[in-house]
């Protein structure tokens, strides 16, 4: 279950809990809900669900009831209440509970899981692309300088991710030597309304050949474009080339690279990716039916990966919206830290003497989805994702 599915579920437990006479909500906050959810994000801009911003509050969290509270002349927490008590009984979902003044967190049943390792792997290289900035176009210009120049491009190749357009207008000087494939812009239809914007960063002081000759291509992308635009990039070869756990371009890179390795092995053990499977080895053959034998950590690996891969077209329009490929590169490090704790926990291939399973297969599809999500976002900043590393 993706964030735009379990919106719309929101929605419509709040239409249904309306007409039941249970929730007082006026028409033209259920017509701004229905047209979030309706959208083409599933209202995942606005938030009708998040990724908790914490363990321990379920898979997804909503504040809808906090929206609706004033409106319907009920306490949040009331309103809250009514949303857990209809949520639970919908399909795909498996516990709902209030926090605080009236936060709604919902964990989702382990078929729904299922359902969104699915999507993720039938969308492959196009996941994280949407359509949330139809109809919008930027003229981005930018300072002198190398990493003006490369947040200028990534920012456009967001941009054009969410269905905008976008055109790159140097005040001078460029950053061939870290050019990426050029982003294409969509044309036709409609004229789209145009927004300028001015982009200015903090640049490192070095020049373009110096930070390529120091650290490669892809390390000097990275480094310019991981910290935020206010911040100075550091650009140390000791720390953006190191292969250690300490440095995040290396942890991202080599959990894509981990996902490959996995692949391979899978295929020469005869397991393929399989989303729908039991995750549990010892659980029951209804990919819809609980884990029961997987231990609480293991299912907890599996779920803050799960969420993270479902948040990430959120975090791409997010990014695109607030011309901050930072963002970006923080969420496929959040990625690459809860893939290796989900490998560590649920061992995706056999080990030792252990047969194959269907949860093998399971296991491994969750792994190929991360893969999918990691590549994908270096993509869109124009860096390489390995499969030997």
């Amino acid at each position: 279950m993706t964030p735009a599915q379990l919106s719309r579920t929101v929605v419509h437990v709040v239409r249904s809990a309306v007409q039941a006479g249970e929730l007082s909500v006026p028409a033209d906050d259920l017509a701004s809900l229905d047209a979030e959810a309706g959208g083409a994000d599933g209202g995942a801009r606005r938030g009708i669900v998040r990724v908790p911003p914490r363990p321990g509050c379920g898979d997804f969290a909503s504040h809808v009831a906090l929206r609706l509270a004033a409106a319907s002349g009920q306490a949040p927490w009331e309103v809250a209440e009514v949303l857990r008590r209809r949520l639970v009984e919908q399909p795909g979902i498996e516990r709902v509970e209030v926090a605080g003044p009236g936060f709604v967190n919902i964990t989702v049943a382990a078929g729904a899981h299922a359902g969104l390792v699915r999507e993720v792997l039938a969308q492959g290289a196009a996941y994280g692309q949407g359509e949330g900035l139809v109809g919008t176009r930027l003229r981005l210009r930018y300072q002198d300088g190398p990493r003006a120049a490369l947040f200028a491009e990534v920012v456009a190749r967001l941009v054009t991710a969410c269905g905008g357009e976008a055109d790159v207008l140097p005040n001078g000087g460029g950053a061939a030597p870290l050019a990426a494939t050029s982003t294409s812009t969509p044309t036709g239809g409609a004229e789209a309304a145009t927004e300028a914007v001015v982009l200015s960063v903090r640049e490192p002081g070095r020049t373009l050949g110096e930070l390529v000759e120091s650290l490669g291509r892809d390390g000097a992308r990275w480094a310019l474009v991981s910290a935020a635009a206010h911040d100075v990039p550091r650009c140390d070869p000791a720390e953006v080339l190191a292969q250690r756990e300490s440095n995040p371009l290396f942890r991202v890179r080599y959990a894509h690279a981990r996902v490959r390795a996995l692949l391979r092995n899978g295929r020469d053990l005869g397991v393929e990716p399989a989303p729908d499977g039991p995750f549990d080895p010892d659980g029951p053959a209804n990919a819809n039916a609980a884990p029961h034998a997987v231990d609480d950590s293991a299912a907890r690996a599996r779920g803050a990966l799960l969420a993270l891969l479902a948040d990430y077209p959120r975090v791409v329009e997010a990014a695109a919206r607030r011309h901050a490929p930072d963002r970006v590169a923080r969420e496929l490090t959040a990625v690459a830290d809860a893939f290796f704790r989900f490998h560590d926990g649920c061992a995706p291939l056999p080990r030792g003497e252990e047969k194959p399973s269907a949860a093998h297969r399971a296991r491994l599809a969750t792994a190929e989805a991360a893969g999918t999500v990691l590549a994908n976002g270096l993509n869109l900043l124009g860096i390489s994702a390995p499969a030997h590393l």
